[in-house]
């Protein structure tokens, strides 16, 4: 483990930046950029301009390790070159920036409540790959929609599993069992949610973490337990549908949460925007998103 990455993740002042969107929320993520599905015909297509979205994004003199501590991306992203340079190290050595690499294979279909991640088809290969570049860590997402115990036990099963794993591969997992902002149980979920976390992370082996990337809760300091566990390096929260103002302003309510987000820090990006127009509009994001996780 590269332990001024661990030390910058664990305690640094800032944000993680989510820039992982996949198959299934690429097109989202093109869209409000200007880049329509009519331009591109096939997923392979589709993942070069999101390739120069993010790199654009990563390059830019507006995204530094100064207020970015960490960034999320999506194997594709990994595997590429930034300006000449693979994605993980640009980040890190260019930047200062700890990467960190999506795992999961996107959802099943709702069951109990919840949608429990597709199994891993290729997470031993993945995990070598993420170790080759000097990745610090992973990312993998749930979604719980209603307080269903059965569901919430198979959520945190699965997330635990594969943490386990991703630990043995000398990787630190984040595990992110998303919440629907929409619920109308949120509340409770979050109560099950919780209990069930804590239950797991009393299981990790001593001397081990991971961190935690929650919806922003119900009820004000909820997870302000978590952060102090032995167990957990950070607990960060997603912007689950919220606005970026919307999410800053819950995010400040919760002191010691920070944010990993991905819709809200790229929204209003344009692709026709200039250079430095891009710019200004990425740095009044991070300038927000960092403020709000100050707290």
């Amino acid at each position: 483990m590269n332990e001024a990455q661990r030390s910058k993740v664990a305690t640094g002042r800032g944000f993680f930046a989510a820039l992982d969107q996949s198959g299934g929320s690429t097109p989202k993520a093109l869209a409000p950029y200007g880049i329509e599905a009519s331009e591109y015909s096939s997923d392979e297509h589709m993942f070069d301009p999101m390739h120069e979205f993010r790199s654009r994004i990563i390059a830019s003199p507006a995204f530094e390790g100064d207020r970015v501590l960490a960034a999320i991306l999506f194997e594709q992203t990994m595997d590429r070159d930034v300006e000449g340079v693979n994605a993980a190290q640009y980040l890190w050595e260019r930047k200062n920036i700890v990467p960190f690499v999506k795992v999961d294979e996107g959802l099943a279909p709702e069951a109990d409540g919840v949608q429990v991640m597709k199994t891993f088809t290729k997470i031993d290969d993945l995990l070598d790959r993420a170790v080759r570049r000097q990745v610090f860590g992973t990312k993998m997402r749930s979604v719980v929609k209603h307080a269903d115990a059965a569901g919430i036990t198979a959520v945190l099963d699965q997330q635990f599993t594969y943490a386990g794993r991703i630990l043995d591969a000398g990787l630190v997992p984040i595990v992110e069992p998303e919440v629907d902002i929409h619920a109308e149980d949120k509340a409770e979920a979050e109560e099950m949610l919780k209990t069930g976390i804590v239950e797991r992370l009393d299981a990790v082996p001593e001397g081990r973490q991971v961190l935690l990337k929650l919806s922003i809760p119900s009820v004000d300091g909820f997870y302000s337990d978590l952060m102090t566990h032995p167990r957990v390096l950070r607990v960060v929260a997603l912007s689950g549908g919220y606005s970026r103002d919307e999410a800053d302003t819950l995010l400040a309510h919760n002191p010691g949460l920070i944010a990993s987000f991905s819709r809200a820090l790229t929204e209003g990006l344009q692709r026709d925007q200039s250079d430095a127009e891009f710019d200004e509009v990425l740095d009044k994001a991070i300038a927000s998103i960092y403020a709000a996780s100050l707290t």
